[in-house]
């Protein structure tokens, strides 16, 4: 181009060292530039050497790995209950734990006998295993004077003054609340209050259906983590399926509740009567022994194991008796065929035609009808004359030949 003192780089005109002058520079500019160039460098190193989001994704879950392990030497504290029946705990801390029931048969008096046992140290067989521990109780189900009525019963059993208990039991009517604030309330609670027992009698309301899965696992866990930070009991109680003979909590949100906690109750009205016994139907370990409850004549929640004692003894008497009579009138009947078919045979007739007849008309095996007559002939009820079988003077042709 005639010009020595340019040339031309990937389409772009530079100046050579001789028309910028750079040779005549001081030294400090240049050793800027050098740091320059070195300090882009490091910062090109460090981009590269930067862990991909991938390599961060493996080193968190390397991480989680590390942390959930469970060694031969890891320390683990041991489950602490908040009660216990007859030495058997129930509802461990940092757990969630479970109370179902059909409808209208008794869970929200369980639960009154467990907050009272909470407060007091023991009401009936249930004892508290907590000095005083603040209670958080979230019902969703009950109307306000309902659910005032809990409070009023807790102190009836207890004793204690109001302020007392209130100090100690934060009781919230949450049956008007919208489903959304109903979880946000909750863990503002936990945080504000620090509760070591917590009962939510109807967990049902903080999922919009029990039967959506995802929701159901989500809320499960959600109350899982909430135990774990706080190191509180969570009791959620939930109805079982309509059916009588179904004791499942209902739907995919009873599923999971079932699966995660760390004690089933079930409350059951006793039939006849208005004893409520509960029962332990799953647990981890070692299962809560049978208690039983009733009201009195004046309203009062009052023990009631030998109540349902005397009406399991009266059951089994019944039950005892209308078997007795049941076997009674088959025999009778069973009699009475046998006496027909010899009438109708003019009052005699041979062993083995009595015997198939017999056969055919009580659908036995022949061993069973040949004991049928040998029974017979040893009380008198037949006679055996000549080898021919015929009723006895006191069962003389009862019956009129067809």
């Amino acid at each position: 181009m005639g010009n020595n003192n340019l040339y031309r780089l990937d389409d772009e005109v530079r100046q050579t060292p001789e028309q910028d002058g750079s040779e005549n520079q001081p030294e400090s500019q240049a050793g800027q530039v050098s740091n320059q160039a070195l300090t882009v460098d490091d910062i090109v190193s460090e981009a590269v050497n930067q862990p991909t989001v991938e390599e961060q994704k493996r080193g968190q879950l390397r991480q989680m790995l590390r942390d959930t392990r469970i060694k031969t030497d890891t320390d683990v504290p041991p489950e602490k209950y908040a009660l216990e029946v007859d030495g058997k705990g129930i509802f461990a801390l940092r757990d969630i734990h479970a109370v179902k029931a059909k409808a209208k048969a008794g869970k929200t008096t369980v639960l009154k006998v467990c907050v009272a046992a909470l407060l007091k140290g023991q009401v009936f067989r249930v004892k508290s295993l907590l000095n005083a521990p603040r209670i958080l109780y979230f019902d969703t189900e009950q109307n306000q004077a309902d659910a005032k009525k809990i409070l009023e019963d807790v102190a009836r059993m207890t004793g204690l003054i109001p302020s007392e208990i209130d100090r100690l039991v934060s009781l919230y009517a949450l049956r008007r609340t919208e489903r959304e604030f109903l979880l946000p309330m909750f863990e503002l609670a936990l945080q504000e209050e620090h509760p070591l027992v917590i009962f939510l009698d109807g967990i049902v309301e903080l999922v919009q259906s029990f039967n959506d899965e995802v929701a159901s696992k989500e809320l499960i866990k959600e109350l899982l983590k909430l135990c774990d930070v706080h190191g509180c009991a969570i009791v959620c109680v939930l109805h079982t399926n309509k059916a009588d003979e179904d004791h499942n909590m209902r739907g995919h949100l009873g599923t999971m509740l079932a699966q995660k906690a760390g004690t089933v109750l079930e409350c059951r009205k006793e039939r006849g009567s208005s004893i409520i016994t509960v029962t332990c139907s799953e647990a981890r370990h070692q299962e809560m022994p049978d208690w039983s409850i009733a009201f009195d004549e004046e309203g009062c929640i009052v023990d009631a194991d030998e109540l349902r004692r005397q009406l399991l003894e009266q059951r089994k008497a019944d039950q005892q008796q209308r078997r007795l009579e049941a076997y009674v009138k088959e025999k009778q009947e069973r009699l009475e065929q046998c006496l027909r078919i010899v009438s109708e045979n003019g009052g005699l007739i041979s062993r083995k035609q009595l015997t198939e007849r017999l056969v055919k008309a009580l659908e036995r095996e022949r061993s069973t009808v040949a004991s049928y007559i040998s029974a017979w002939l040893k009380d008198g009820s037949l006679l055996m004359v000549n080898d021919m079988i015929q009723l006895s003077a006191n069962q003389s042709l009862p019956f009129s030949p067809r």
